[in-house]
């Protein structure tokens, strides 16, 4: 549902489109639309967004925004990052409201889980 000035739509780096789509497909299920070779949609996800073909990659090192998943079971969640060929980028720590990980997927992106469990 498209809501008055509420957020809509993320958009993300890829420098591996394919990599990038299998990843998501396999660590949390998602499917994907193609625009062209250059740009690759998902919708449903808690925000719709796409992945466009760049060399960049969005990490917060550098100022970039995180996009954080949120788990009920943050240990399974992780094991399936890994197992779709994420790296982690910070193991799993403890913060007021509970405990998360990053990671980073195959295009270079970071990404976060976060659990209150």
């Amino acid at each position: 549902m498209n809501v008055h000035e509420k957020l809509n739509y993320v958009e993300y780096p890829a420098n591996d489109l394919s990599k990038t789509k299998v990843f998501f497909s396999a660590a949390f299920n998602w499917s994907f639309v193609d625009y062209g070779p250059d740009y690759a949609a998902f919708t449903g996800e808690g925000l719709d967004g796409g992945f466009f073909k760049s060399e960049q990659a969005s990490v917060t090192s550098n100022g970039a925004a995180l996009l954080v998943f949120y788990s009920q079971d943050i240990e399974a969640t992780q094991k399936k990052v890994i197992t779709a060929g994420g790296t982690i980028a910070q193991a799993i720590f403890t913060f007021p409201g509970g405990r998360r990980f990053h990671f980073i997927e195959p295009s270079g992106n970071e990404f976060a889980v976060w659990t209150d469990k």
